[in-house]
Order: structure tokens, then C-alpha cells, then sequence
């Protein structure tokens, strides 16, 4: 097994490796692969959902499993990046589980799932760090006591999963703004002086989310399903735990929070709040109110979306560097 240190000549070459294998192990088990996923039944809701009927779907059960077989064979892990790596191989399966069902599963199967997955996420970050947080825009840091660390952690890995499944609707748009957020994110790791292990491991997973999206531009010729968009959220709420300034989740992943979150707001308040006429004129995720309320196409809502995102990221990582 190659071992990816932190140093060295032997990283120099070691590296490039990892991700040079990252993404052709990807692009070839994506060729080899496609034939056996389930096919999308088309998203009767979603705006131009009929598109994408018949079409490949679950491809992230491929590009999650030979990330975590590259991360396995070249990067010398512990148990607490074990762990990371078990939950997002966790959150692939149920979503992978799901996408293949002939009836997609209930809210409450999934909430129970997500609900596992957020606090196992966030205690084992705990146990394998501490409950300091830095607020790094203002330069200080705080110490949560550990049981409200644990709960606000979860919400946080909650919240990520669940925006960046919603935010999977358009062709390239969640593998885009995947890739922007977790280079920010390992920018970040760069920047405070973090683990160095977890930084390769999310530019690992960069290389297989940039290969998936040769076949997801638009027009797209697979889709992620649950299976990618799930075990994303998984590693993005990692991403930002690992940095040890969490609140900038909030602007490291502002796009998939605006795009994703506010549906679930809305959802919320008509649900359980009885709201019945909140944000009656905007259509939920954002991206569908891009494309039928303000005629963009599939193109336009990646590139401005993406755009966004990385003038955020951009300056937020000016600021702090």
C-alpha cells in the first residue's frame, strides 16, 4: 500500500499519483459502470425533470467507491479519517439504496438515516478534536461545552447533506459547486496550519467529482442520484469541521445553502408554521426559479451559480490568507 505523508521527496511523487489515479479510476469505472445503475424515472415536479428519464442514475455509488478505494491505497489514514470515510460510503449506500428503489423512500427513513449520520459525524470529529471553534473573521475562538458542540455540529452536517441534495437538479450543478467548496475548504485547511492528510484527501475527491462531470455537463449523460449528492454532503460538512472554523460553511458553501435551504425554509414554514403564502413567488430550489421564472438555461444557472460561489470563496480566502 502507498503511503501519502505529509513531506518529502516521496510525496512529491506519491501525490500527483493519487490524483492522477483519482480521476482515470473514475472516468474508466464510470464507462465500465454505467450499464448497471437504475434509470431515472424523470422528476415530475422538477423543472424540466422529463429530461432527464432513462438517463444513468446512482453514478455516485462509482465515483464514491473509487474515492474511497484511492484514499484507502495512497494516503496513510487513522481511525477518525476511517471514519469520515465510512460515514460518506454510508450515506452513498442509503442513497444508492434509494435511487434504485421502485418507490423512493419515506421522510421519515430518511430523516432517521440523516440523523445517524449527522451525529456520528459530529461526534466523531469530537472525540478526535476538541469543542473549540475559531471564529476566524473576528479573530478570536470559542469552547463550546461538548454536548452543544455535538448537537450544532450535526445540524450543520444535516443541513449539508440535505442542501446538497437538493441542490442536485441541474446538469453540473452540484459537482460543480462541490469542487469549489471543498478547494475552498482545503484552502482553508492550508491556511489555519490543519491536518494535512484530510487536505489530500479532499482534493482526492475533487478528481472524482471533476471526472463524473464529463458525463454530467449539460447535456448530461449520468446522474448522481442520491448516492453523490448525499456522500458530498458528508464530506462538505467534514470539510468544514476539519478547518476548525465551521460558521464559514456558511460562506463556503453559501450557493448550495441559498439554492438548497431556502426550499427546505419554505417547505417548513407552509408545513408546519401554516404558512401558507410564504415565498409564494419564488420558485423552490432557486435553480428552477432561474430556469422557469427567469428563462436561464442549464448552462447559465452552473456558470452564474458557480461564479457566485467562487467570488465568495475568492474573497473570503483573500481576507484570511
Amino acid at each position: 500500500m502507498l503511503e501519502l505523508l505529509t513531506g518529502g521527496a516521496e510525496n512529491r511523487i506519491l501525490f500527483p499519483v493519487a490524483i492522477l489515479a483519482a480521476f482515470f479510476f473514475t472516468f474508466a469505472a464510470l464507462v465500465a459502470g454505467r450499464k448497471i445503475l437504475p434509470r431515472d424515472q424523470g422528476r415530475k415536479f422538477a423543472v424540466n425533470g422529463a429530461l432527464s428519464e432513462g438517463k444513468p442514475r446512482g453514478a455516485g455509488l462509482i465515483f464514491i467507491s473509487v474515492y474511497i478505494l484511492t484514499a484507502a491505497l495512497t494516503v496513510k489514514l487513522n481511525l477518525e479519517l476511517i471514519c469520515y470515510l465510512a460515514l460518506a460510503f454510508l450515506a452513498m449506500l442509503s442513497g444508492y439504496l434509494d435511487d434504485a428503489a421502485e418507490k423512493p423512500w419515506g421522510e421519515l427513513k430518511k430523516g432517521l438515516i440523516d440523523l445517524v449520520l449527522s451525529f456520528g459525524l459530529s461526534g466523531v470529529f469530537y472525540y478526535y478534536n476538541s469543542s473549540e471553534i475559531r471564529l476566524a473573521l473576528a479573530g478570536i475562538s470559542v469552547t463550546l461545552h461538548p454536548v452543544l458542540f455535538v448537537i450544532l455540529g450535526a445540524v450543520l452536517v444535516w443541513a449539508s447533506i440535505n442542501v446538497t441534495n437538493c441542490t442536485d437538479g441541474v446538469d453540473g450543478l452540484c459537482g460543480t459547486l462541490s469542487v469549489i467548496s471543498l478547494l475552498t475548504a482545503v484552502a482553508l485547511i492550508g491556511i489555519f496550519g490543519g491536518d494535512k492528510r484530510f487536505l489530500v484527501l479532499l482534493l482526492i475527491l475533487v478528481f472524482c467529482v471533476i471526472a463524473y462531470l464529463w458525463f454530467n455537463a449539460s447535456p448530461s449523460r449520468l446522474l448522481m442520484g442520491d448516492a453523490g449528492s448525499r456522500a458530498l454532503g458528508v464530506m462538505l460538512a467534514a470539510a468544514a469541521l476539519k478547518t476548525g472554523a465551521p460558521v464559514l460553511f456558511l460562506l463556503t458553501s453559501f450557493v448550495f445553502i441559498v439554492d438548497g435551504g431556502l426550499g427546505l425554509v419554505k417547505l417548513s414554514a407552509i408545513r408546519y408554521l401554516r404558512l401558507k403564502n410564504f415565498m409564494k413567488n419564488i420558485r423552490t430550489p432557486i435553480h428552477d426559479h432561474a430556469r422557469k421564472n427567469k428563462g436561464w438555461s442549464d448552462t447559465q444557472v452552473v456558470f452564474r451559480f458557480a461564479i457566485v460561489q467562487a467570488l465568495i470563496s475568492a474573497v473570503l480566502l483573500g481576507y484570511l490568507a
